[in-house]
């Protein structure tokens, strides 16, 4: 990819920090926005010790569109990949105001700076939840929307509306990566998934448990109509999340769409049960798990998996790394942080 100037909202935290790393190494000029809310200062500095490159880096909210749009004024920014957004699936349900607030609004904001500025290519952080529960499986990008289970789902949910709608104005073009559940770290055990507060997501919860931090891993509902009862999901290696980033923004670039709004699902279109990724993690690190059952989590859906030949066939992109891997190198970066 020629030299890009990339736009990152949200490029310090989980994803976004392990897009930007495997941006610069295409050789693109990135610029980081983080409110700093999910993220930590020092992320950037493991990007620049990870890459060689200290990335630009503005601490503002992406909500705040006067700041934002004297970041994206006359910058030269070609693209713009959102990932700032409010994510955690079950506070969504107990703080959905909270999050139709932050979620859509900063969205809004991206989109009026990228017409200020003359921008046209987004990438969108999308996710799997936009499905809800899926009556077909694997899932598909042509799937219709089932009424979503929790704000976080709906935010995503109308925020693809919003984009097809403005793409079709014809001032914007957009690329939707909808991700199923992204874990792992970076090979380095420099950068990795660091929630404040307990972890509503799988693997660092099972990381911390196994580390010490938490006393007890609880797996949320065991009752499900699937072989042990327990939920199962698409986990796929952050490492190929962020790839597959860095292919749609080279799509953007080269002008290779084939609609001013596309979607493509983001996962190994293998599904894992909780139970599945206990054992498994007990497997390759040695380490037991504490571990009960416990009730079910409002919000989430028994069983979801992807069907990924449209990313493979047209954006070019499959995912590379395993189960095993997704395991040991987020249990790295768990004993790195401590």
């Amino acid at each position: 990819m020629k030299k890009t100037r990339v736009l990152v909202t949200g490029g310090l935290g989980f994803i976004g920090s392990h897009t930007v790393v495997e941006l610069i190494a295409r050789g693109c000029e990135v610029i980081i926005v983080d409110n700093l809310i999910n993220a930590e200062l020092g992320v950037l500095e493991r990007i620049a010790t990870i890459t060689g490159v200290r990335p630009v880096f503005h601490q503002l909210d992406v909500c705040d569109a006067p700041s934002l749009a004297k970041v994206c004024v006359g910058a030269g920014i070609e693209v713009v990949i959102h990932f700032a957004a409010l994510k955690a699936v079950g506070e969504s349900v107990q703080k959905p105001l909270t999050y139709f607030q932050n979620n859509l609004g900063s969205l809004m904001s991206v989109l009026q700076c990228m017409q200020e500025a003359g921008i046209s290519g987004l990438i969108f952080s999308s996710s799997a939840t936009v499905y809800g529960e899926p009556r077909v499986l694997p899932v598909t990008e042509a799937f219709p929307f089932q009424k979503a289970l929790s704000a976080y789902g709906s935010t995503k949910q109308i925020g693809e509306e919003i984009l097809e709608k403005v793409t079709a104005a014809g001032a914007i073009r957009n690329i939707s990566l909808r991700y199923f559940n992204p874990v792992g770290a970076h090979a380095s055990g420099l950068i990795g998934e660091s929630p404040r507060g307990i972890p509503n997501n799988l693997f660092p919860y099972v990381m911390q448990a196994a580390a010490g931090k938490l006393k007890q891993l609880t797996v949320h509902g065991g009752d499900y109509d699937t072989p042990d009862g327990t939920c199962i999901r698409d986990y796929i290696h952050v490492v190929d999340i962020a790839r597959a980033h860095v292919c749609a923004c080279e799509r953007l670039v080269g002008n290779q769409q084939l609609s001013a709004f596309e979607v493509f699902n983001l996962g190994t279109g293998r599904g894992s049960s909780v139970l599945e990724i206990v054992k498994t993690f007990e497997v390759v690190t040695g380490q037991k798990l504490n571990y009960s059952i416990g009730p079910r989590r409002p919000g989430d859906v028994p069983v979801v998996y992807a069907d990924t030949q449209k990313a493979n066939a047209i954006l070019g992109w499959r995912a590379e790394l395993g189960l095993k891997e997704m395991i040991s190198s987020a249990w790295q970066w768990q004993r790195n942080v401590g």
